[in-house]
């Protein structure tokens, strides 16, 4: 598991998923220790920072004493403290916006998503996969256009074939139980592509993904 993955997961254990998560003594803080070493010194950008996941990755990096530059389409709802060195209001399905949020960092976490809940995915299809297949792409090509350092996309379970999600006596999935591809109609097989549209990135353009 790379040095990325594992942060990400450490800090979603650290999410206090009760009404009150925003308590400081209900979380346990990352250390500075703890951080990966790539991410010391850098200037990071967070698409969807405003974002419930996205808003405490932001809340952690910027305490450390990061660069920290969210992007959102949302209002600030997550955004419970001061969370940023930098905020803009961009909407990344337009690619010249892509360019702008990209512009003079060293690493992207890809977190931006339309994104409202099982509800709103299994009701909402072609929007949904519209929206994030051009949200992944235009950020990748942006990416690779101002060199960006490394780039991370917040994938989602749905990518696993339905029959493993359905099975009450399933173990634990890895990430070769991906294939054979069969996941979550819509949300999952954008999340799918977008998977492999990042490691055909890595490929040809050479960016860490």
């Amino acid at each position: 598991m790379s040095s990325d993955k594992f942060f990400i997961k450490r800090l979603l254990r650290n999410i206090e998923f009760s009404s009150g998560y925003h308590k400081r003594n209900s979380e346990r803080i990352i250390t500075q220790s703890e951080l990966p070493g790539n991410l010391m010194n850098k200037k990071i950008l967070i698409t969807g920072g405003c974002g419930f996941i996205g808003s405490h990755l932001a809340r952690e990096l910027y305490r450390k004493g990061h660069f920290v530059r969210i992007v959102d389409a949302e209002s600030d709802s997550f955004l419970m403290e001061k969370a940023f060195t930098e905020k803009m209001r961009l909407d990344l399905r337009i690619f010249k916006n892509c360019l702008t949020a990209t512009m003079g960092i060293d690493k992207v976490y890809n977190l931006a998503a339309n994104m409202g809940g099982i509800g709103f995915i299994t009701e909402v299809g072609a929007d949904v996969m519209h929206d994030n297949v051009m949200i992944n792409a235009n950020m990748l090509e942006a990416s690779v256009r101002n060199k960006v350092g490394r780039y991370l996309f917040s994938s989602s379970a749905c990518i696993y074939p339905t029959h493993k999600q359905n099975d009450p006596e399933a173990y634990c999935l890895k990430e070769e139980d991906a294939y054979p591809a069969m996941p979550e109609d819509g949300y999952g097989w954008e999340k799918l592509f977008s998977e492999r549209m990042c490691r055909h990135f890595r490929e040809d353009w050479k960016i860490p993904t």
